[in-house]
């Protein structure tokens, strides 16, 4: 079947937004990198050059930080870490035509959650993932398609890709329909090479991926662990499980189901082997933590629902408090 191109812009084209763009570019769609600095010269200079298990390539996508040169797009994947949003979301405007769609391809729960949610909480906005509302206020919630990243990589130099593991995006719309926008997109993304099934259920997804991330992730700063070390330490699956059930209990409370126990879950990070999670990474090279999307916004969720977290609200206190020391707290 034949795909027809798409005008598709990446904010934030590094180890996942890079990747992704590449993909697409070499497809043949009509790609712009929002990038900045020295990553922003070279692929201006000598292109995008990915590098994978199944092969390397090289393209050569338009580039620019200045989203207004771009113009509208027919979709604009969001790649940014958390704490980059806010600062970027009025910059991004001139992206957005009537009818571009926003992919939102990043850690944590998406400021759109309870958009078309259906529950108690259905339009309920979130301080620790959207500071001020201002993704809500200034892009919309209704132009969110909602994606889990199950892929890794790193930027190995600058305009150079290093895609290590996983090529899997699921997708869905917030209300679970199968619109036309979202089935389009997982054409493209298909085609192009990324393992991207439309889901009715896309909070489902991003719960199984943020029951590991809120627990390993602060933990791992806190006491410089990888996945396989601390899986394997008496103290800090006391830490971790503690963690998992209180925010079991939230997930529970907003419907979402929990097919693994704790002791499955551990023994799959276990699995992973002596990975250093992304938050540990972002301290070592001192940049902002996702602190917000990845184990504020459960707190955030646990006081609307009135339930306990002790030990969530405890380690975000003290990841708060190392974020500080290191000198890269921030709103989120």
């Amino acid at each position: 079947m034949t795909i027809a191109p798409a005008r598709i812009a990446v904010v934030g084209a590094g180890a996942i937004g890079g990747y992704l763009g590449g993909m697409l570019a070499r497809a043949g769609h009509d790609v712009t990198l929002i990038a900045r600095g020295a990553h922003r010269d070279a692929i201006r200079a000598h292109g995008l050059r990915i590098d994978s298990k199944g092969g390397s390539f090289t393209v050569h996508p338009a580039c620019t930080d200045d989203p207004a040169e771009a113009g509208p797009q027919d979709y604009v994947v969001l790649s940014l870490k958390a704490p980059a949003v806010p600062a970027m979301a009025e910059r991004m405007l001139p992206l957005f035509g009537p009818e571009t769609a926003l992919l939102t391809a990043m850690n944590g729960v998406p400021y759109w959650y309870f958009h078309k949610q259906g529950g108690p909480l259905d339009g309920t906005q979130l301080e620790s993932v959207d500071p001020g509302a201002r993704q809500w206020g200034l892009i919309g919630p209704q132009r969110a398609i909602g994606s889990v990243v199950w892929l890794a990589g790193a930027v190995a130099a600058p305009g150079v890709i290093h895609h290590t593991n996983g090529n899997g995006l699921p997708l869905g719309e917030p209300d679970g329909s199968r619109s036309a926008r979202v089935l389009r997109l997982s054409e493209i993304l298909i085609a192009a090479g990324i393992a991207a099934p439309v889901h009715d259920n896309i909070r489902q997804e991003i719960w199984t991926k943020l029951w590991g991330n809120l627990s390993y992730n602060p933990v791992s700063v806190l006491t410089h662990g990888t996945l396989e070390g601390l899986s394997r330490d008496p103290d800090a699956r006391l830490v971790i499980g503690a963690m998992m059930e209180e925010s079991r209990r939230v997930g529970q409370a907003l419907g979402i189901d929990f097919p693994l126990t704790i002791e499955q879950r551990m023994a799959a990070a276990e699995k992973v082997g002596p990975h250093k999670t992304s938050m540990l990474q972002d301290l070592e090279a001192e940049r902002p933590m996702e602190i917000g999307a990845l184990i504020g916004v459960v707190a955030e969720l646990a006081r609307k629902l009135q339930i306990a977290t002790p030990t969530i609200d405890t380690v975000l206190a003290l990841l708060k408090v190392r974020a500080r020391v290191a000198g890269t707290y921030g709103e989120n």
